[in-house]
């Protein structure tokens, strides 16, 4: 994690994406805090200049080596990590899209450690991210709606 964004002056965008393949989505286990060891999505920050279509294309290619097609937002979440002191150490406010796989398999870089094709209903089973099933389930509703 960029200790550049620890105790930040503001919120950091990020951008994710629930990748639908074959009826499966990928899932990416965090290897660096704040969500260490848990399954979510991939994705990042937004770069000033970027377009979030372009953020989260650009991140997931970054972190698993895949191509892809954002269709619709997914809804969001917030990620508010705070110290012993109760200082903001931490906070992100993510939106997550529903996206199509387009090309490649999975390659890792260094901030995540395990990758999975899953389907929806194996993420119960999972450590995770908080909100990751509600994500996934919005995420295959809304392709439902555009196939």
């Amino acid at each position: 994690m960029n200790e550049a964004r620890r105790y930040p002056d503001r919120p950091f965008l990020a951008a994710s994406a629930a990748i639908v393949r074959d009826g499966k989505v990928l899932v990416v286990r965090r290897a660096q805090p704040p969500a260490n060891g848990l399954f979510s999505l991939p994705g990042g920050v937004v770069e000033i200049g970027e377009t979030l279509h372009e953020a989260v294309a650009r991140e997931v290619r970054e972190e698993t080596n895949l191509t892809i097609e954002p269709v619709a937002l997914a809804g969001f979440r917030e990620t508010i990590v705070r110290d012993q002191q109760n200082r903001v150490e931490r906070h992100f406010v993510i939106l997550p899209f529903a996206a199509r796989w387009i090309a490649g398999e999975p390659v890792l870089n260094d901030e995540l450690s395990e990758w999975r094709w899953v389907e929806q209903d194996e993420i119960a089973s999972l450590p995770t991210t908080p909100g990751l099933a509600a994500i996934v389930a919005t995420a295959f509703e809304r392709l439902a709606a555009i196939n």
